[in-house]
């Protein structure tokens, strides 16, 4: 597949993914609501990809918002199936990541510096 078109579904995978999040249809009280995916690395054959996901919330809290997502993950997969023109939906496996948390901390470091 061209890296172009695979770009392309990385996209709309994470607008789609993000879009059941916000929206609720992945009703697991143990998801936190500031939730945001970060990105989407699919592989080659579209068969896996890879959801980065982060939280102002850091810690034990994003943690359990990744278990709760891993554990949906074949909800989240059919439901994307559903709504996406796809031969095949790729299997999820959602990561932490951490960056909007340590850019969060990064912007209170710097605030606090006397100049």
């Amino acid at each position: 597949m061209s890296d172009i078109r695979l770009k392309k579904v990385e996209s709309l995978l994470q607008k789609e993914i993000g879009a059941l999040i916000v929206n609720g249809k992945v009703k697991d009280p143990r998801i936190d609501t500031f939730i945001t995916v970060n990105a989407v690395k699919v592989s080659k054959d579209t068969a896996y990809a890879k959801i980065y996901v982060s939280s102002f919330h850091g810690g034990k809290a994003i943690a359990r918002s990744v278990e709760a997502l891993n554990h949906a993950s074949g909800y989240i997969q059919t439901l994307l199936g559903r709504k996406l023109r796809m031969r095949h939906t790729p299997k999820l496996t959602f990561i932490v990541d951490p960056s909007i948390k340590e850019g969060f901390e990064m912007i209170q470091k710097i605030e606090g510096l006397d100049i």
